[in-house]
């Protein structure tokens, strides 16, 4: 029986051995030689058929994608959560600390909170007045408005927020507006009917927000029409507008750029996704500055020369309201 059996198991190891190398065979077929690949790529560019290519860029330039310069023919990969923006406050806290906004975003991945930062003051929503904040030289701005007036829809003021050249909350409150409101606008603004149970006055607002402005230099992205609803004016060599400084008019072909895109595209920051905060707009605004204020100060000599008697500072003065 041995000998049977070692016959057996030798022809059992040959029809293996004859199947291995079969199989073998069928893969090494089944790969097209560099020449077959050449052939299929030759009869696919004329069937029209041309296989997808994509072009090397440099890091720097993936922010680019969405405008179509040096942008890659295929899809671009989903952003993880690495990649997301920090906030204003946070972007503002990063530069205080020397600290860049990539590596802030890099160093908690992604998920930046204000809250992340121990240390980090947290804002009062409708808190009025900061007590216990150095307002100093520059105030930046940003309001938010609410539509009235039916068909005519004009913006009436809602709510204000001031932060300090560091962009520490100085001031914030709802606002009652005198008149009925026609649209909440909540879906931008941020403001709802629930808001006004707590809201001040307008005079009483715009009584707070002349006396932080007396003296100083107002920072904001078209002040002019957070000035307008606040029935305010401010001297305008103390003005320093995001959205009209030289500078930023190529990031808009020459018009004028949205904070939004400006936040974006210089600082990294994102603001606006949904329901706007005026605290975080006017944060923006104000490191948009401060990231250009050489530049911003070097215009604003131009555009106003001191004259060697020198000038005085006027307060902001209340709009006369026109008489009908």
């Amino acid at each position: 029986m041995a000998p049977e059996l070692s016959s057996n198991w030798k022809k059992l190891q040959a029809t293996l051995k004859q199947e291995s190398q079969a199989s073998a065979e069928r893969k090494r077929k089944a790969i097209p030689t560099e020449r077959q690949q050449n052939s299929i790529a030759k009869r696919r560019r004329l069937e029209g058929n041309t296989t997808k290519t994509s072009i090397d860029i440099p890091r720097s330039a993936t922010k680019k994608r969405k405008m179509g310069v040096g942008a890659s023919l295929e899809s671009p990969e989903p952003s993880s959560k690495a990649d997301e923006a920090p906030s204003a406050s946070l972007a503002l806290w990063a530069e205080d600390n020397d600290i860049s906004a990539k590596d802030l975003a890099d160093a908690y991945g992604g998920g930046l909170k204000d809250t992340t930062i121990k240390g980090n003051k947290a804002d009062k929503i409708n808190g009025g007045l900061s007590k216990d904040v150095e307002i100093g030289k520059y105030v930046g701005i940003d309001c938010e408005m609410v539509g009235v007036g039916g068909e005519e829809d004009r913006s009436v003021l809602a709510r204000v927020s001031i932060v300090n050249f560091h962009g520490t909350q100085v001031y914030d409150s709802f606002v009652k507006p005198k008149e009925f409101v026609t649209d909440w606008r909540t879906h931008v603004s941020g403001v709802s009917p629930k808001h006004m149970a707590t809201a001040r006055e307008f005079e009483m607002v715009q009584e707070d927000v002349a006396a932080i402005l007396e003296e100083r230099v107002l920072v904001g992205h078209a002040v002019k029409n957070d000035l307008g609803v606040l029935l305010l004016s401010h001297p305008k060599k103390d003005v320093r507008d995001t959205s009209r400084f030289s500078g930023f008019r190529k990031y808009s072909a020459g018009k004028v750029p949205s904070l939004k895109k400006l936040a974006k595209e210089l600082l990294g920051v994102e603001i606006q996704g949904g329901e706007h905060s005026s605290i975080e707009d006017a944060r923006a605004a104000m490191l948009l500055f401060r990231r250009h204020k050489s530049a911003f100060d070097v215009e604003h000599a131009q555009r106003f020369p001191v004259h060697a008697s020198g000038s005085s500072k006027s307060k902001p003065k209340k709009k006369k309201k026109n008489k009908r």
